[in-house]
């Protein structure tokens, strides 16, 4: 939702926010399989926009995507409430609304296309996507395409739309004693594949002693960990401040989990570009400032409980 991770990205997909309103929306029109993962055949999750000609920042768009009328967006679409699948089908969440905000803006339609976490950045420098929103947080290996300490590839510029952390939750009442992230060894964490949260939990299992780590189960999504914890084949779990709020306050009615410790790692999540597209980077952080500047971002986070991520004016890789 922190590398591939969302600290880096930190999906942290990550910084602080409250809790997170039970609501459900369809921002986007379109149609299609909305939770079919993108095979790489591009197939559309989702889009939205408005008319070219009614658009204040069209002509700052690039040639190529003013002509096909639509920007391609790779998201993660199992992030509730950032991005996710509604009752109904439909892509629904933080990111699809502002993307379809920013589509007004820009006179395309946003069309979000899904895929898994960790295979977002590869589609990216593969042109399968335009524009990546998915939670992603904005650091610098992130920028300068470091996984892991190792340089693989062509890094990614951040516009940064909103700021959120990383907590940790547990089953209801069955807390283990874990207040905090030096409280798990001997304990088992689960985690999204590729975000921040596996990160800091793989930098806490180096903290332990011989014969006590942590254990670390990483699936391919965050719903999939939740499950995990929620059967109990987990001691806790581990997600993006947001995304933690929405399960405690969703999942059972509100009596699967509880949230333990203090959020961390306060980041910004990043509309990520291919480096170097200037032209294209500078029109998102200009429709950004844009629904910024007219109420329209302050709405939609208020309809998802999300306002105390809110930033006042968009960055350029901003994050650290």
């Amino acid at each position: 939702m922190s590398t591939t991770s969302r600290t880096i990205a930190v999906r942290s997909r990550i910084a602080a926010v409250g809790a997170l309103a039970v609501a459900g929306a369809l921002v986007l029109t379109g149609c299609g399989d909305q939770t079919k993962k993108d095979d790489g055949g591009g197939s559309p999750s989702a889009s939205s926009g408005g008319g070219a000609a009614s658009a204040p920042l069209h002509d700052k768009l690039p040639k190529q995507i003013q002509d096909q009328g639509v920007i391609k967006v790779g998201s993660d679409i199992a992030y509730a409430p950032v991005e996710f699948t509604d009752k109904s089908g439909k892509t629904a969440g933080i990111d699809p609304d502002i993307g379809a905000a920013l589509g007004k803006q820009l006179g395309v339609k946003v069309q979000f296309d899904n895929g898994t976490f960790d295979s977002l950045v590869t589609g990216l420098r593969a042109k399968r996507y335009d524009i990546l929103m998915s939670a992603m947080t904005d650091t610098k290996d992130r920028q300068n395409g470091v996984e892991n300490g190792k340089k693989v590839g062509a890094g990614v510029d951040f516009v940064d739309y909103y700021s959120a952390g990383v907590s940790i939750y547990t089953q209801k009442g069955k807390t283990q004693g874990i207040s905090g992230w030096n409280d798990l060894c001997g304990k088992t964490i689960v985690v999204e594949r590729g975000t921040v949260s596996e990160d800091l939990s793989k930098a806490e299992a180096k903290k332990c002693p011989a014969g006590k780590t942590v254990k670390i189960q990483s699936f391919d999504t965050d719903q999939q960990a939740q499950v995990r914890l929620k059967s109990g084949g987990a001691d806790a779990g581990s997600s993006d401040s947001p995304i933690a709020a929405y399960a405690v306050k969703t999942s059972g009615g509100g009596n699967d989990f509880q949230l333990v410790g203090k959020t961390v790692q306060a980041a910004p999540y990043g509309i990520a570009v291919t480096k170097g597209d200037t032209q294209l980077t500078t029109a998102i952080q200009q429709a950004l400032n844009n629904i910024i500047k007219d109420g329209e971002y302050q709405k939609i986070l208020r309809k998802w409980g999300a306002q105390d991520g809110a930033i006042t004016s968009a960055k350029i890789n901003g994050g650290s």
